[in-house]
């Protein structure tokens, strides 16, 4: 028998499967994939940024104007401070990059993972790989296995089966078929956009973009964006993503830190001979990226120079595909769910991370997000558990 059961072998799972092991319950990860953590080991790849290190207030806001009040609970009991405590208490010393940033000293993720997998192992928790979940029969969890169909019937289940991008790593969403009148649509976040460049872009192509503010709505990114073949890709892209979906005009202020007045008085110095893309450069600083992007999408060039450089419209044909999204929006619904993370229509059923509707931006507050509403939710299946039995004692 197992006390409970965790799917989903991602961040959110295994925090789940902790805290539930070091409350003394018995519990099982299943994961379908061949191995865990597959998608997290990739965020690792460039170095793993597991948090961010800056006030409450503002790591929260990430997360939006409208902050669920279960994942702010869960972000107030586990946000950067603990999950620096808790890398350090697996062996893993870190250190904060000049933007915020923290990573482990290490920079992957492997050391972490490998810890973390030696810590539940001591806890007694067992892992299933290749473990399909199929939904339920009646209250036992239905798993499609290499030794054939596989039921469960815990005291308590967590659901941790991850967003819908990334398929490949196991995160496909094809969970939301099984509770459909609980899930938000899943809509691509942390996406680039789809640019059809004309053939002048190419020598462009790879070129990263800096000194710049993106702009949509209420919406402003000073981060670093790339010029790709497929279109605009990158950190300062994929912060503008909910603002993108939404609709407002994307435009690029290509010289963020000066004043209108003060680009145009630049742009009016004598030119002399000098070709347009040489005057840029001498007055304004510009890199060939920077006049690249100027010529793509502000030609034929207005007589007001300036104001085009201070927005200049990009034209996009929307979102790279939801596979190619580092996360998603969407999910199931916190209007589904109690404070602790229960569905409310499966008594016992508990869920957590990308799974659920919330999106933020990387740079730490994703795999935080992860971390903390699986701690909650193990929690609360634990508690759940002590209730469930003190209630089934008999009257002495």
């Amino acid at each position: 028998m197992t006390d409970a059961v965790v799917i989903g072998a991602g961040p959110a799972g295994l925090m789940a499967a902790e805290e539930l092991a070091k409350s003394g319950l018995s519990v099982t990860v299943a994961d379908a994939m061949p191995s865990v953590g597959r998608k997290f080991l990739m965020a690792g790849k460039s170095g793993l940024n597991i948090t961010k290190a800056e006030p409450l207030d503002a790591f929260r806001a990430a997360y939006g104007t409208q902050l669920p009040p279960a994942l702010a609970s869960a972000l107030d009991q586990f946000g950067p401070a603990e999950v620096v405590a808790w890398a350090e208490d697996l062996g893993q010393p870190v250190f904060t990059g000049s933007t915020g940033r923290v990573f482990p000293t290490a920079m992957k993720a492997s050391p972490l993972l490998r810890a973390w997998l030696a810590r539940l192992d001591g806890l007694g928790v067992q892992i299933e790989t290749r473990w399909r979940w199929n939904g339920w029969q009646g209250q036992a969890l239905i798993f499609e296995t290499p030794t054939g169909v596989q039921k469960r019937t815990p005291q308590v289940t967590i659901l941790a089966m991850g967003g819908a991008s990334w398929a490949r790593l196991g995160a496909n969403g094809q969970w939301a078929a099984h509770m459909p009148d609980s899930v938000a649509p899943f809509q691509p976040a942390n996406m680039g956009v789809v640019v059809n460049w004309s053939s002048h872009m190419t020598p462009h192509l790879g070129s990263p973009v800096k000194s710049v503010a993106l702009n949509a709505g209420k919406q402003t990114s000073r981060g670093e964006f790339i010029i790709s073949e497929k279109g605009i890709e990158g950190g300062g892209i994929y912060m503008m993503s909910r603002a993108i979906r939404e609709g407002p005009q994307l435009t690029i202020d290509l010289k963020p830190d000066w004043p209108l007045e003060k680009v145009r008085a630049a742009l009016n110095k004598p030119r002399g001979k000098a070709s347009l893309s040489n005057h840029l450069r001498k007055v304004l600083k510009f890199t060939p990226a920077h006049t690249a992007l100027l010529s793509e999408f502000g030609r034929p060039f207005p007589d007001d120079l300036a104001s085009l450089v201070k927005a200049l419209p990009i034209t996009h044909q929307g979102p790279r595909p939801i596979d190619e999204a580092i996360s998603t929006a969407g999910g199931l619904r916190f209007d589904a769910l109690t404070d602790g993370f229960m569905m409310l229509d499966r008594p016992g059923v508990f869920c957590a991370g990308e799974m659920l509707d919330w999106e933020a931006p990387t740079g730490g507050y994703l795999i935080t997000a992860c971390l903390a509403t699986g701690r909650l939710a193990g929690r609360s299946a634990a508690a759940y558990t002590c209730k469930t039995v003190s209630t089934s004692q008999p009257d002495i």
